[in-house]
């Protein structure tokens, strides 16, 4: 299976958009941290959340090719198909399936949503954010437009209530705060 490492020295200069690179650390670091909760394999979540996004910059005109790239990227790499299966799915090019398939698709946007609420923080500080926080700002439709909510909620899925959802995902980037220079 492809490492760490080869993922990150793929995926990094495919990003010009050092905040877009910094979300694809996000999505890791969140992936890794419901597989962890979920008692499910870190590394190979971990793997399809920093990978997720690797034509991102290059489908930004054609969205309804987002992930099919990806998954001819990493044809020529020792990438598991259900870790391409869950790209896919995280733009809804498949059906959502398995529990990576549900985490991806809910962890995506749930990282915009708590970086916003981290810049609206004095110290804008990861450290400084809580659930109840997230998930008053969840609830302010005009708060991170970008962040869906619909695909946020679909933590449910996973059972997992929002505010377990956020505690995870928080912890999770928090642990990495200094690499998301948050």
């Amino acid at each position: 299976m492809m490492t760490r490492e080869q993922a990150y020295q793929l995926a990094k200069p495919r990003f010009s958009n050092k905040n877009l690179f910094k979300h694809v650390l996000a999505v890791e670091a969140v992936m890794r941290g419901l597989a962890r909760h979920l008692n499910e394999d870190e590394e190979k979540w971990a793997l399809a959340g920093l990978l997720h996004d690797l034509d991102y910059e290059e489908t930004q005109k054609t969205p309804e090719k987002h992930g099919l790239i990806t998954e001819t990227i990493l044809k020529e790499y020792d990438v598991p198909p259900d870790i391409v299966y869950a790209i896919k799915c995280h733009n809804n090019l498949a059906a959502r399936k398995t529990l990576m398939d549900k985490a991806l698709y809910a962890a995506d946007p749930v990282t915009g949503l708590i970086v916003a609420a981290t810049l609206m923080h004095p110290d804008k500080k990861l450290k400084s954010v809580d659930s109840d926080f997230c998930l008053r700002r969840f609830k302010e439709k005009s708060f991170a437009r970008g962040a869906s909510r619909e695909q946020i909620a679909t933590c449910e899925e996973m059972n997992l209530s929002l505010q377990a959802f956020f505690d995870i995902s928080i912890a999770a980037m928090q642990s990495i705060d200094d690499e998301l220079g948050l």
